[in-house]
């Protein structure tokens, strides 16, 4: 409710429209103060009105830019008032204006503009004093009436700059904490589109992983069991058996993997493959009709964490699929899991023809993914065709060191 109240209102306005507000006050100002500025100079004569009229417009008018051109606005009026000492001392409510500037000068200005305005004001207060008392019969020195209007005239200078200073200080501490709160919600921005793309990044190595290796699987028993069906029944049967299976383990993954992108279900909890689970891969392969031998040698000095172990996973799939896609018939891939003092190489070779074409450099997504997996826990892949034929992928995984 007090966010709009009127008052708050009134203040939101006033600080967003600093320049209307000027013009609003210094003609404000001016219209209160030349008229009274015009019946004291036409007292006297006409010269003398013009003058002091003119001096009054001189010393009001600048504060309708006030804060936009503070150091114009300061000198202007500074020299209005070196001109009125030539009226005699005549006392002007224009003169208003020199605590104002004080105070906008000591609170927008320049450092030095701040205290060079300063010095000013306790200048004019000097040849105030200075000029209304000498006309008045005095024994030589000060007198206590003068040391009196000299005293009150620097005060008013001195409390409005030390006003003025007081708010230039809270400006700037409101200036730095906006700027530092600013700064935190562009780095907090940042951090989340670096999180989000990292997601992005991972969720889509999983789906081509997931993709890839069951489309290629049903790709390849689809097209056998078409040929066999002619000559044998129950081998497209069985071949259209493995899509299926394969087709729902698919899916099965890609819910699991969409999970994480749903806020108001819970996303399913089945466990993510590991190194345990890379000979019922291998044997899927098998199914597909692909010649696949693994091997596993040494012992593992330690446990692999579960997304290095997800990871190795991974790429041995990517690798089989690449073999099952690209190497042609008849192709035979040896899948050897090595454990050595700094952690676990993985080795995948093949003899077949086609994936002599298939580079890490290419546009294939699996090969960038897979080195993209493997360099989160710094480790090494490498990937291209033998120099006898086939093709060799060679992943490096070490051990997370505490």
């Amino acid at each position: 409710m007090n966010r709009y109240s009127p008052h708050r209102r009134i203040d939101h306005w006033i600080r967003t429209h600093p320049g209307r507000v000027d013009i609003i006050t210094g003609s404000l100002v001016t219209l209160l103060c030349v008229p009274t500025g015009m019946a004291l100079g036409f007292q006297y004569n006409l010269t003398f009105g013009i003058g002091l009229t003119l001096i009054s417009v001189a010393q009001t008018v600048p504060l309708m830019v006030r804060r936009r051109r503070p150091w114009a606005a300061t000198l202007v009026i500074a020299a209005a008032h070196i001109l009125q000492l030539g009226f005699g001392g005549v006392f002007l409510p224009s003169q208003i204006s020199v605590p104002i500037m004080i105070y906008t000068m000591a609170v927008f200005g320049k450092r030095w503009q701040s205290f060079v305005t300063l010095g000013l004001g306790i200048l004019g207060a000097v040849l105030a004093t200075g000029l209304i008392f000498s006309a008045v019969p005095q024994g030589p020195g000060l007198t206590f009436d003068s040391l009196i209007s000299f005293v009150g005239l620097s005060l008013v200078v001195l409390v409005s700059w030390t006003f003025g200073d007081l708010a230039r200080t809270r400006r700037l501490a409101y200036q730095s904490l906006a700027d530092r709160a600013k700064r935190l919600e562009q780095e907090r921005q940042y951090e989340r589109d670096l999180a989000a793309s990292d997601e992005r990044n991972h969720i889509a190595r999983e789906m081509h992983d997931i993709v890839a290796h069951s489309l290629s699987v049903i790709i390849t028993q689809a097209d056998g069991a078409r040929y066999a069906a002619a000559q044998d029944p129950q081998i497209a049967i069985d071949t259209l058996k493995t899509v299926s299976d394969t087709g729902r383990t698919s899916l099965r993954e890609m819910r699991r993997l969409l999970g994480v992108l749903r806020t108001d279900e819970a996303a399913e909890n089945r466990p993510l493959p590991t190194l345990t689970d890379i000979p019922d891969l291998v044997a899927s392969y098998e199914t597909s009709g692909l010649s696949v031998s693994s091997y596993s040698e040494g012992t593992a000095r330690r446990a692999l964490p579960a997304g290095a172990e997800l990871t190795a996973y991974r790429c041995v799939q990517e690798s089989l699929t690449n073999v099952l896609k690209h190497a042609g018939p008849n192709a035979h891939a040896n899948v050897i899991l090595s454990w050595q003092s700094r952690g676990l190489l993985i080795s995948v070779e093949d003899n077949g023809r086609g994936a002599g074409a298939l580079t890490h450099e290419g546009t294939g997504q699996g090969l960038r993914g897979m080195c993209e997996r493997v360099a989160l826990y710094d480790g090494t892949a490498s990937a291209g065709p033998k120099t006898g034929g086939g093709f060799a992928v060679s992943v490096f995984i070490p051990y997370s060191e505490d």
